[in-house]
């Protein structure tokens, strides 16, 4: 332990010494060595030593370089910041700032006030408010407008999310009672008719974001179920989930119902995601009557669901750039990623190709192909976007595909690819410019490790 880094905390190199000497153990019971080699030797278990210690002491949450093609990848932490807000953020991490100071009065200010205005502007909302996220945004709604009393919804959107989390179980931890309508495939406005009652608080309407049902199907407009609502003296809110703010039909996609076409049609209450097609921080954003986001306000779960600084000073950077859309379209980079040209992509392709051709590795194939990218998130369920991918084949005594998968993602910073048809897909549509070195050194890198007789279980020690 001598040989690691002065000044390192004892009890760290502790840990490292111990892990080590325990993958060690392991491995020489399983047996898995070759005749003749000295894994006891000094030398290298001094190596395994410090391998240990690096990853021990690096951060857990790290970046990584996303070359799976999925766009609003959950995994891989969803939307990308553009990098014009870098500066904000470092800025307002490293210092105070007017979080809820009113530099006006010098008094007490408000946390929303840094983004409601902003909402307002780009959705003409009557009111805004910000929560940490969508499901957050959702149960305080409910909770708010519906404790104890009925709320409709179809069949047919009672949704699960990511995590296993459903509305019905929203709903219910909320206090508000669910009163399902209509059938999974089919739902009528005489159904949220004859459902309404004294108790009824709501009609909800949940947008199918993450899945799509299709063929005989019959769903209700938002402006029939605005009227109706209407008519009855009952509020209307949509849960849009992943919200958008521009028309992406405009850029050959699927329409998606934007936030401003159901404030529009009459909704009372929309809540949308601030980190899927959005393309912001995490965030759930609630706009609608001023009313009903001022009761949302003063409802004391708020605080407990509230956003921090860093949040904000994202979603207001991002905010700003939706005041000129095709500049959101192109600065964003979770739009930029989803309407891309597709020569764009195969130029970026052929540029990662090159870069690993040049490395000269025998038994390493190299091609491109045509696939398909996915938007993710929840986002999109059936848009099928065309890309251009760089494949990774090998023979001649180099890993197997799943073991060359595995090193990848053991790379720092890790590489995470797909694998299709025995290959290793690289999907040229999520991979930035200055991720091309990182691939190829992490390809070398993985190579060369294969080629080593070490275990990979002790290599990667």
């Amino acid at each position: 332990m001598d040989d690691l880094p002065v000044g390192a905390p004892h009890g760290l190199k502790l840990r490292a010494a111990r892990e080590t000497a325990a993958s060690l153990r392991e491995v020489i019971l399983a047996g898995g060595f070759t005749d003749g080699q000295d894994i006891l030797d000094p030398e290298h278990i001094k190596r395994l030593l410090y391998l240990k210690f690096d990853a021990l002491n690096r951060p857990s949450l790290r970046p990584v370089v996303n070359a799976t093609g999925v766009v609003v990848h959950t995994n891989l932490g969803r939307s990308l910041l553009p990098r014009c807000i870098f500066k904000d953020l470092l800025e307002i991490a490293g210092r105070y700032s007017n979080l809820e100071y009113n530099l006006d009065s010098g008094g007490r200010g408000n946390r929303y006030s840094h983004v409601e205005d902003l909402l307002c502007e780009l959705t003409g909302a009557e009111a805004a408010l910000v929560v940490n996220n969508n499901a957050a945004a959702v149960l305080i709604i409910l909770e708010t407008l519906a404790k104890g009393k009925e709320v409709v919804v179809s069949r047919g959107e009672l949704v699960e999310i990511g995590g296993s989390f459903r509305i019905p179980d929203v709903m219910s931890r909320s206090g508000a009672i669910l009163k399902e309508v209509g059938t999974t495939n089919k739902t009528h406005l005489k159904d949220y008719e004859s459902a309404i009652g004294p108790d009824t608080a709501l009609l909800l309407k949940v947008h199918q974001s993450n899945f799509s049902i299709i063929g005989f199907t019959k769903s209700v407009p938002i402006t029939e179920l605005t009227e109706l609502g209407s008519r009855c003296g009952i509020s209307v809110y949509e849960d849009l989930g992943s919200g958008v703010l521009i028309d992406l039909s405009r850029y050959g996609l699927m329409h998606e119902p934007t936030v401003q076409e159901a404030l529009k049609a009459g909704v009372s209450v929309v809540s949308f995601s601030g980190d899927k097609l959005l393309g912001g921080p995490q965030a759930g954003i609630i706009v609608g009557r001023k009313e009903i986001i001022e009761k949302i306000k003063a409802n004391p779960l708020n605080r407990a669901v509230r956003i921090d600084k860093l949040t904000l000073c994202a979603l207001e950077g991002v905010l700003r750039l939706y005041r000129d859309p095709e500049k959101a379209v192109k600065t964003i980079p979770t739009l930029d990623f989803l309407t891309q040209d597709l020569r764009a992509i195969q130029t970026r392709a052929k540029r990662l190709l090159a870069s690993l051709k040049a490395l000269k590795i025998d038994g390493l194939g190299l091609g491109l192909k045509e696939t398909i990218s996915m938007a993710g998130g929840g986002s999109l369920p059936l848009e099928r976007l065309r890309s251009v991918a760089v494949t990774v084949k090998t023979s001649m005594g180099l890993a197997s595909i799943a073991d060359m998968e595995r090193l990848l993602r053991k790379n720092d910073p890790p590489v995470i690819v797909r694998t299709e048809d025995d290959a290793i897909l690289m999907d040229a549509r999520t991979i930035l410019p200055d991720d091309i070195p990182i691939i190829t050194t992490a390809v070398s890198k993985a190579c060369c490790a294969a080629a080593d007789d070490v275990p990979l279980g002790v290599a990667e020690a």
